[in-house]
């Protein structure tokens, strides 16, 4: 099937001229419509759309100026292009068509390779004129587009950045392992005061205070870092938080902020291997004259954390009874010994081997505190 090369329509009065031009159109493809008058072709522009218009002048009734005044009311040259038919000798209807808006004329008698040169020249116009229109509109949709990505790209530009500043804060407070599990788990700001059920361990080296009144301060740093890295490990390895280092004291607690499965025996768990790799550190210190012990406290209960101190210096701290008594349960402790309170001991009791140790009355708790030495994991 041909593709018509356009629809067109034929104005004129002379029968003769529209027949042999409609075929003559008709033969290049052209989809050709007729008129015998001006108002003929008025009615039939109404009601059909054609891609360009041949326009006799000198018609009776409503003539060929007439008509082209109308239309041009209703669409502009490139919407419709108009030819118009006029006398070879009428130059004057010439230059008044073109000021009315007329795309182009011919003069008769038609000479048809000039009307077809000249149709085929407004045709190809007006299809430029489209193709223009349509790309600058999809020109448009790609910038609309754009300004939506933009705004997108931005918004979430906007969320990284306020989360990467929670990961920021969130990383001075816990450990890079804790904060990302925080992330993770799209837990609500820990920062923020809330309760919690936890397990406190205290660890803290005996003799210290002695040690660095007597020892140079790069010696007392040496052996600090020594410990707080062998402690580290374990405290990351467990998933514990990092209350404080306070020089030699060690605060550690766990099921907050990421709760854990199993908090008491965790802490247990982690408490022995805390004494096996002191240990090793204390005889290492021991060969090189430094006489350091070290004690250990674990307490189980609710407690209240969240941030503390003032804007540039805040702390992830805990308040309760429970880090009270891990902390007296610690200074209670002799060399190598691992205190743990009756709860702690009631979580564990099929897991580990310990002897009581009675009930101690603790600096700071108004009543005495059934506490257990923790020996070692039962076979």
């Amino acid at each position: 099937m041909t593709v018509s090369q356009g629809s067109l329509l034929v104005v004129d009065d002379d029968a003769m001229n529209r027949d042999m031009l409609s075929r003559r159109l008709a033969r290049h493809g052209y989809t050709v419509a007729v008129a015998e008058d001006g108002e003929q072709a008025l009615k039939m522009i109404e009601g059909q759309t054609f891609d360009l218009v041949l326009l006799d002048i000198m018609m009776p009734g409503v003539s060929g100026l007439q008509v082209l005044d109308i239309l041009r009311q209703r669409c502009s040259m490139a919407d419709l292009p108009v030819i118009m038919a006029t006398a070879k000798d009428e130059s004057s209807d010439i230059v008044e068509a073109l000021k009315r808006g007329a795309n182009d004329y011919v003069t008769k008698p038609l000479d048809f390779p000039v009307v077809l040169a000249r149709t085929e020249s407004q045709l190809a116009l007006k299809r430029a004129r489209e193709e223009i229109h349509r790309l600058a509109a999809r020109l448009e949709d790609q910038a609309a587009q754009l300004a939506d990505w933009n705004r997108t790209l931005e918004q979430r530009v906007a969320e990284q950045v306020a989360e990467l500043e929670r990961v920021g804060r969130l990383k001075g407070f816990f450990s890079s392992q804790l904060a990302d599990l925080i992330l993770a788990g799209g837990a609500e700001d820990p920062l923020k005061s809330h309760r919690r059920e936890v397990t406190v361990v205290f660890v803290d080296l005996r003799g210290f205070t002695a040690f660095s009144e007597i020892t140079e301060p790069e010696e007392v740093m040496r052996v600090l870092n020594e410990y707080h890295a062998g402690m580290g490990k374990l405290i990351l390895a467990y998933e514990a938080t990092l209350e404080h280092f306070a020089g030699d004291g060690i605060m550690v607690f766990l099921n907050d902020p990421v709760p854990v499965p199993n908090p008491a025996e965790r802490a247990v768990r982690m408490a022995l291997e805390m004494r096996d790799c002191l240990e090793i550190l204390t005889r290492t210190w021991r060969k090189q004259g430094i006489e350091l012990g070290f004690g250990i406290g674990i307490a189980h209960g609710y407690a209240t954390m969240g941030a503390i101190g003032f804007e540039g210096r805040w702390q992830y701290g805990v308040i309760g009874t429970v880090a009270n008594l891990a902390a007296r349960l610690c200074d209670d402790a002799r060399n190598g010994q691992i205190l743990a309170s009756q709860r702690v001991y009631a979580q564990v009791e099929e897991l580990v081997e310990a002897e009581p140790v009675g009930e101690l009355t603790l600096k700071g708790l108004h009543r005495p505190i059934t506490t257990y030495n923790l020996l070692r994991l039962k076979a």
